[in-house]
C-alpha cells in the first residue's frame, strides 16, 4: 500500500486539468512504497489527446538522478481525459510487468495501480497531510 502526500494528489489533479484535453503525464519519486514528489514531464506522443509518452530524456535523468543518491523512480502517472482513472488497453499494452507504481488520473479522482508480471493490479493508498 503507498503512501502520498494530499498535496502531491493535489498537485496530480491539477496537472491534469492543465493539460486537458490532452493527456499529461510524469514520474512518480520517492522511497521504499512511499511517494514522495511528482515530476511532470513532457508528453511527446505524436497523439497526446488519447496517447502518453514520457520524454525519454526525463526519464533517464530521474534514473540518474537516483543513482547518484536522489529518490527513486517508482512509477508514472498520467491523465485519461475523456476515460476512467483505471488501465486503458493501451496502458495494458504498453504495460511491462516491471512492478512499477503506475498513478491514473480521471477528473477529480487518481487512482493507483501496479503494473505486475499478472497485469495491473489496484492498490489502495494512504494519503495523509505530512
Amino acid at each position: 500500500m503507498p503512501g502520498i502526500e494530499q498535496s502531491l494528489i493535489t498537485a496530480l489533479l491539477s496537472e491534469a486539468a492543465k493539460a486537458h484535453p490532452r493527456e499529461c503525464c510524469g514520474i512518480l519519486l520517492g522511497e521504499g512504497n512511499r511517494i514522495t514528489a511528482s515530476q511532470p514531464t513532457a508528453n511527446v506522443h505524436p497523439r497526446p489527446d488519447t496517447h502518453f509518452e514520457i520524454d525519454p530524456q526525463a526519464l533517464v535523468d530521474a534514473h540518474r538522478a537516483a543513482r547518484e543518491g536522489g529518490p527513486r523512480v517508482l512509477g508514472y502517472y498520467h491523465s485519461h481525459p475523456a476515460g476512467m482513472a483505471e488501465p486503458s488497453a493501451t496502458d495494458q499494452a504498453m504495460a511491462t510487468g516491471d512492478g512499477r507504481i503506475w498513478a491514473i488520473i480521471a477528473g477529480e479522482t487518481v487512482k493507483f495501480w501496479r503494473d505486475g508480471e499478472e497485469g495491473f493490479e489496484a492498490l489502495s493508498y494512504i494519503a495523509s497531510e505530512r
